[in-house]
């Protein structure tokens, strides 16, 4: 039986990162649970993968922060929500979700927000500018650390009367499951990336910025090679510089520096995640700033790899130290080295019990069905369903 459930969820663009996945997975759990489901989004190389008999799409400029731009948006929505009949707006970025509160405001339907990463504070005009994701009824934060850093850094905002909860991430443990992985796609990459199977493969995923943590993760590898060594590794660095040129010469001139240069190759993007992880032996994610979530350490714990990861914000919730992965300080290269020395000189046996520990870790609490059920969940209980 359909339910009168119509759900509105606003995007700057659908991409490959975690709140567009996100938005992506809920709106295709909303259509097969007989719910109307709606995507405003400015464009984004995931629409062409939304079921379009399912999904319904609607372009708007939602990805400027143009203050013309957001009221401009705003009446575009107050009609699609009562066109629509839209019983929920949720809004996933704070530029949009201006639009949202407002057309809310006049149409008196529910606004919920997610609040998907810290957002920067300086300033008290930008702790304003963000607080819009704290006016919604509901508020969803992706982490039990953002959950923390609502509470420590908006409490001048958090209306007592709406709701914030925590409600994990999740990813579809199916896509990431090594056993759908075939040796022809494994060959096809080892060769594209001209990787030595003989050698100890390091995937470092994530965009080239210095937040991320590439100039630890090289360092890393220098102590690797000078203090213990080792020369049958081999470090792929995976990501698009999204125009940082600068900082990606920085990162290539370090590598040339410590002689890594046959040692460290970089890829600039891999549209088969679950391949990539698939040939390497272990993950990294070296981040010196807290990840709001951490998604490679999850995707890298459900491809069955271990996971090495600085001791920050949500990989402290998602990865269980010294059984699925291991938890290093975030400023100290010196122990991300020795981490992984000590993984290198392990026997794959134990290497494969620790990506097995990961595996049942992430389909028990980080399944992407389980984040759709709660969210489904928690619209019902705001709409007293």
């Amino acid at each position: 039986m359909p339910t009168d459930i119509k759900v509105l969820q606003v995007i700057p663009k659908l991409g490959y990162g975690g709140a567009e996945t996100g938005c992506y997975d809920l709106a295709h759990f909303l259509a097969e649970n007989d719910c109307k489901s709606y995507i405003v989004t400015s464009g984004g190389e995931l629409l062409k993968f939304v079921k379009k008999d399912k999904v319904k799409i609607i372009r708007l400029p939602v990805q400027s922060k143009n203050p013309l731009l957001i009221i401009f948006n705003s009446i575009i929505l107050f009609f699609l929500i009562l066109i629509l009949n839209i019983n929920i707006v949720h809004a996933r970025s704070r530029a949009p979700a201006w639009s949202c509160y407002l057309s809310c405001l006049l149409t008196g339907r529910k606004f919920v927000t997610t609040f998907h990463g810290t957002y920067s504070i300086s300033g008290r005009f930008k702790k304003i500018y963000n607080s819009v994701m704290l006016k919604s009824k509901l508020t969803i934060a992706g982490s039990n650390f953002i959950f923390d850093h609502i509470n420590e850094n908006y409490k001048d905002h958090i209306n007592p009367k709406n709701k914030l909860m925590v409600i994990f991430r999740g990813i579809n443990v199916d896509y990431y499951n090594p056993k759908n992985i075939s040796e022809f796609k494994k060959n096809k990459l080892i060769s594209e990336w001209k990787l030595k199977e003989e050698n100890f493969n390091i995937l470092l995923p994530g965009r080239l910025t210095s937040w991320k943590g590439q100039e630890k993760f090289i360092e890393a590898l220098n102590i690797l090679s000078v203090d213990y060594n080792k020369t049958n590794f081999h470090g792929i660095i995976l990501g698009d510089d999204q125009g940082r040129n600068v900082y990606s010469k920085k990162l290539k001139d370090l590598v040339l520096r410590y002689n890594l240069n046959k040692k460290i190759t970089f890829v600039d993007r891999c549209r088969n995640m679950p391949v990539a992880y698939s040939i390497s032996d272990v993950v990294v994610s070296s981040s010196i700033k807290p990840e709001a979530f951490g998604r490679v350490a999850v995707e890298a714990q459900s491809m069955k790899k271990p996971i090495v990861a600085s001791d920050l914000g949500g990989s402290k919730e998602t990865i269980l130290n010294e059984k699925s992965g291991f938890l290093y300080n975030h400023d100290d290269p010196r122990e991300l080295g020795k981490i992984l020395n000590t993984l290198m000189d392990i026997d794959k046996e134990t290497l494969n019990s620790i990506g097995n520990e990961g595996r049942k870790n992430v389909t028990k609490k980080f399944d992407v069905e389980n984040m759709c059920k709660s969210t489904f969940n928690a619209y019902k209980k705001i709409l007293n369903i």
